[in-house]
């Protein structure tokens, strides 16, 4: 049987550079998919799509809102052909009822000991319109190895420098934020892997070079040391969201290789800037992530949040506008109070502002999110803070015998000479 997997084209925030990195939610897929299954998986950010083959059956996953266009778009032209289709990953979990009007088969949930039931019921031609396991998530000790191996490695590269793995150890979220769909997608409970399978996992990655993309890791104290002293005879590199900022924490994490964070900034806090200290005395990097458009943001605070921005020394800063994605909370507020303005979910892509916000126009609100991404970065290049925060990880790999760079790669061209002297600026997008 041929299954060919595909991972539908998105627009990148525009004034990031443009890098891609290998999808999560495919290969963990694919780890469930029957060997007696021919997977062809292919990644339209990188590849071309062929819609004139055919398939036995056609999955598509998506991950983000505003692949859902586009998602459906694939759909619609193998179904015109008689070409099944089946639709999974966190976007169709968020946009369920839609997506069902373009499918044959809808999967909803977790896939560990279920996905292998649905090919069955394929194979005998019985393909279940709606297979629903939301809030039925399996025991976690089903989640084996992702199956990288249907990826293309040699597309996951940058100027010659190979990017980052994902990996998670762990599902679910203690934490309920405003704008986010994590507890509706995974429930409220923090669920993680047995210490066994991640090391399993790790083992079978050969890049030193990995995301934790778990949701946080700053859910269970000790589980978090645990897990961090597990990795540290990995000897890999690893960025992810938040770690607890214990000091404790944060030297087991720097011992098991963490490289830079990614740290919700939401305020000008003593707080915030004390975090970001503790952060960098043990010498791992903080990436500012900055949600601009919540209800108390006026001009004037988002103007005073970038300037505390340029005195706490961040590595990187990333800059979204307020999205009300469908399942949060910031979504059902709205709806109530009429101020969505749009469900075109192209525009959901965080640099536009689909919603009335309180105390500007929308066009303002973009206006600012565009300013703050030009004032943060007009006297460092944002790529020459990316070279800068690569050149660590390549240090540190390099040390420990790690390190997997290609011929003249940018690292390689760049070091020994000024920072940033072999860097042109470039397009900002990622």
């Amino acid at each position: 049987m041929k299954f060919k997997l595909i991972y539908p084209k998105w627009n990148k925030l525009k004034e990031q550079t443009e890098f891609n990195l290998p999808p999560h939610g495919p290969v963990v897929m694919a780890a469930e998919i029957p060997d007696w299954v021919d997977v062809q998986f292919v990644d339209e950010n990188l590849q071309e799509l062929d819609l004139d083959d055919s398939p036995d059956l056609v999955g598509i996953s998506m991950m983000l809102t505003t692949q859902v266009k586009r998602g459906l778009a694939i759909a619609d032209a193998y179904r015109a052909r008689s070409i099944p289709v089946i639709f999974g990953g966190i976007a169709t979990m968020l946009h369920g009822m839609e997506v069902m009007g373009h499918a044959d088969s809808v999967f909803l949930g977790e896939v560990e000991g279920r996905l292998s039931g649905v090919f069955d019921d394929f194979r005998r031609g019985e393909l279940k319109k709606l297979y629903n396991f939301l809030n039925h998530q399996p025991a976690m000790d089903l989640v084996g190895p992702a199956r990288r191996d249907i990826l293309d490695k040699d597309l996951y590269y940058h100027k010659g420098v190979r990017m980052v793995d994902l990996f998670h150890a762990s599902r679910g979220c203690r934490f309920k934020c405003y704008p986010c769909a994590v507890s509706f997608l995974g429930g409220r409970q923090f669920r993680p892997r047995p210490f066994d399978r991640v090391l399993e996992e790790l083992e079978t990655i050969d890049n030193p070079r990995l995301f934790l993309v778990d949701n946080s890791l700053a859910q269970d104290t000790e589980w978090e040391k645990q897990l961090f002293r597990e990795m540290i005879p990995m000897k890999k590199t690893w960025c992810s969201h938040t770690i607890e900022d214990d000091p404790k924490v944060l030297d087991l994490a720097a011992q098991a290789g963490a490289w830079y964070v990614y740290q919700a900034v939401f305020d000008t806090s003593d707080y915030i800037r004390e975090r970001i200290k503790r952060y960098h005395d043990h010498g791992i990097a903080v990436e500012g992530t900055i949600l601009l458009g919540l209800d108390h943001h006026t001009e004037d605070y988002i103007k005073k949040l970038v300037d505390f921005l340029l005195t706490i020394d961040l590595d990187l800063a990333e800059f979204t506008i307020l999205t009300p994605f469908p399942h949060t909370k910031a979504h059902d507020d709205m709806i109530k109070q009429g101020r969505i303005l749009s469900e075109d979910w192209d525009r959901y892509d965080a640099c536009q502002s689909v919603y009335k916000p309180k105390h500007m126009s929308p066009q303002r609100l973009e206006e600012l999110y565009h300013w703050a991404w030009e004032e943060f970065y007009r006297d460092e290049p944002q790529n020459m803070k990316m070279f800068k925060l690569l050149k660590r990880a390549v240090e540190r790999e390099r040390k420990l015998g790690t390190y997997q760079g290609r011929r003249r790669d940018l690292v390689d061209r760049s070091f020994g000479k000024k920072v940033g002297s072999s860097l042109s600026v470039e397009d900002k997008r990622k």
